[in-house]
């Protein structure tokens, strides 16, 4: 009888790993929208979405039966008015392509190709900067210090992720540790593999606690085998 080991477990796709998407609100993405015409909304609503560390903003926009949801900057308000498009102005919460945002704007939620809805600096908490803009591309210092280029046509919020410090509050109990990660579809607590019994990990067993034997692991190992350092490049510290 072969090992049932964390990673076997979590590969049989049960409902203990999946995501709770029934406790999810909505996809947090820019409108589809035509280029050339301005969309102007208000806000109706800020949410709290389990396993998302930002609150969401609920916008209707004019002329549109549909409710769009937009990750919520700092010192947005209910019944505040926001733009989505080419003429929008330049104010907290309004959307518009990089080429019409000026150099040191701060920015969030940055499509990684034009209309696609945003992908990168989502996180509460997290704003990039634009350093540079030209006809052909746009660079953007990522929260990382990363300077990245993106297309001058793709969209962009301006202002800072709301819910900045999050991460600064102290769990303070175990309890709260078990509903945060039960949000994000992750298992917790979880036991280091050297305190395990032998027949439940290869890690396990020993007169103390080591692994025994090298922990990296070849990609093309059995999953009870496939723990550790799995096809790693090194191992270790470098020197």
């Amino acid at each position: 009888m072969g090992r049932r080991i964390l990673v076997q477990r979590k590969g049989r796709g049960t409902t203990q790993w999946r995501s709770p998407s029934h406790k999810k609100i909505a996809p947090a993405r820019h409108p589809k929208w035509a280029p050339e015409k301005t969309y102007t909304g208000k806000v109706t609503n800020l949410l709290h979405e389990a396993g998302r560390g930002a609150p969401l903003a609920e916008v209707r926009y004019e002329n549109e039966a549909r409710i769009h949801y937009m990750i919520a900057p700092e010192g947005i308000m209910i019944g505040q008015a926001v733009e989505c498009g080419e003429d929008a102005t330049l104010q907290n919460g309004n959307t518009l392509m990089l080429q019409h945002i000026p150099e040191g704007t701060p920015v969030y939620n940055i499509e990684g190709s034009p209309g696609d809805g945003g992908k990168y600096v989502r996180a509460s908490g997290l704003t990039a900067t634009i350093v540079s803009i030209d006809p052909t591309k746009a660079m953007v210092r990522l929260p990382s210090g990363h300077q990245k280029s993106f297309s001058p046509k793709c969209r962009a919020t301006i202002g800072i992720v709301a819910g900045g410090g999050r991460t600064e509050k102290p769990f303070l109990k175990a309890g709260a540790v078990w509903h945060h990660t039960r949000g994000k579809a992750r298992k917790w607590p979880v036991v280091r593999g050297a305190a395990m019994n032998a027949c439940s990990h290869p890690h396990g067993g020993g007169s103390h606690q080591s692994p025994g034997r090298p922990t990296t692991v070849s990609r093309n190992a059995p999953p009870g085998r496939k723990v550790g350092n799995i096809a790693a490049r090194r191992t270790g510290r470098k020197k």
